[in-house]
């Protein structure tokens, strides 16, 4: 466990994606977000729990190599009526009555196995083996919602954006009225122009408030998967950030050196390696020592003797093998053969798969950044067209149509930015995670 605690010191310093410094009192920041999550986080705490008890079973006296040793005490009394009539008259008859009669006993036997086949190292490999995947699983655990809240913290990053960009929208309307009831009064305006506008702000403020209400959901969403108090009194950063462009060959290669789920099934195979030593080792003979220390002690108030007494130690050997036991550790080493064999192959499919991910997911990357670049380009683009248009619209050289048309084209490359660059971040954080380098311990 002291290995597994030293690694999640490091999850909270991941520089790579998550060192974001807090912008105002009301900001989560997505290093808070992490810091909140490992310790509330349900998932988390229930895979520490798993890994903790596979290290409690990880102990030489559950592998076979220590002794067994029982301490006993007993003590019986019994209170009895005798009668014995004898054939022969020279011999009394006898008639006792409340005869009572005590026995005391202690002891202490220990049995310790001295050689059972190497079953007993086999069973210690294995046991450090099961320790280590429940200590990778729980890594795996904490990996997946690592990238559940970075994922989801950017996804509303993302909302709170489209949010300004609405808000952006209806002052744009606002100043539409503005100019459609200036040019109204100096009569070279229309009723028309105006009441399209004011239609068109109400649009705008629709939206908004459909937005506000995405907004907090993904609040909500975020709360949830941190295990927190559900508080929607909290900004986000203002920026989707990036980590330095990702490269192909060396995702590839870090993905098939540490990928949680690719270790986890190297260690079954190691597992089950074990498991065919600790089968094999049935065929050796079992050879025991053991000792102990008795005492007794027998009184009885009528008798020949009124008390015994016995007591001393005792020692031996014990020697074992099973002969014949209807092919069953035959067959049982067959199959763990054969369940070693599937783990071999679980290995080479689960090698495929990765390589396979990280080619789809690269491939989602790296179209998420050219449309960032072209969505950036364009979005200039528009935002000079709307000047022009409101320059225009204000001289009456275009009508209100052709305003609210380049309203809404950057409006549409506004949230086509957002779009890219959630997209961007997404595939980043599952590249980083299936790659393993999520999790990596600074050097």
């Amino acid at each position: 466990m002291a290995e597994y605690s030293k690694r999640m010191g490091f999850i909270v310093s991941l520089l790579l994606l998550i060192a974001i410094p807090v912008q105002g009192q009301d900001t989560l920041s997505v290093s808070d977000a992490v810091q909140i999550a490992l310790e509330n986080n349900f998932s988390i705490r229930i895979a520490k729990n798993n890994a903790e008890i596979a290290n409690n079973n990880n102990t030489i006296g559950n592998a076979g190599f220590l002794p067994n040793v029982n301490a006993n005490g007993s003590f019986t009394r019994r209170v009895q009526n005798n009668v014995t009539n004898f054939s022969n008259d020279n011999i009394a008859d006898i008639n006792n009555s409340g005869v009572i009669s005590s026995v005391y006993s202690y002891g202490i036997d220990a049995s310790w196995t001295i050689f059972d086949g190497l079953t007993m190292f086999a069973t210690s490999d294995r046991l450090d083996f099961q320790m280590d995947i429940s200590e990778e699983q729980a890594q795996l655990q904490v990996e997946q919602v690592l990238a559940d809240i970075i994922s989801t913290y950017f996804q509303l990053v993302g909302q709170q954006q489209a949010y300004h960009v609405l808000q952006n929208t209806v002052e744009v309307s606002q100043e539409r009225i503005r100019i459609a009831e200036t040019k109204l009064d100096l009569g070279s305006g229309s009723e028309y122009d105006l009441l399209q506008a004011r239609a068109d702000l109400n649009a705008d403020r629709a939206a908004l408030i459909r937005s506000n209400t995405g907004l907090k959901q993904a609040k909500i969403l975020l709360n949830q998967i941190l295990a927190s108090e559900v508080n929607l009194n909290f900004d986000v950063q203002d920026t989707i950030e990036l980590a330095e462009p990702l490269t192909l060959d060396q995702l590839l290669e870090e993905a098939l050196q540490q990928n949680k789920e690719l270790s986890i099934s190297r260690l079954n195979e190691q597992v089950a390696n074990s498991e065919i030593r600790e089968i094999t080792g049935e065929w050796f003979p079992q050879i025991s020592v053991n000792g102990g220390y008795g005492y007794t002690r027998n009184e009885a108030s009528v008798g020949f003797t009124e008390f015994s007494e016995n007591r001393g130690f005792n020692f031996g050997v014990t020697a074992s093998v099973n002969l014949f036991s209807g092919f069953n550790k035959k067959r049982r080493r067959e199959n763990a053969q054969v369940e070693l064999k599937n783990e071999q192959l679980r290995i080479q499919e689960l090698e495929l798969n990765i390589q396979a991910q990280v080619k789809q997911v690269y491939e989602q990357y790296s179209d998420a950044l050219n449309l960032i670049d072209l969505e950036e380009e364009n979005l200039s683009i528009t935002e000079q067209s709307l000047d022009i248009a409101l320059e225009r619209f204000r001289l009456g050289t275009i009508n209100s149509v052709e305003l609210r048309e380049a309203q809404l084209t950057l409006l549409n490359a506004q949230n086509r930015l957002i779009a890219a660059q959630i997209e961007a971040k997404t595939t980043e954080v599952q590249l980083l995670r299936i790659s393993g380098r999520l999790l990596r311990q600074a050097k």
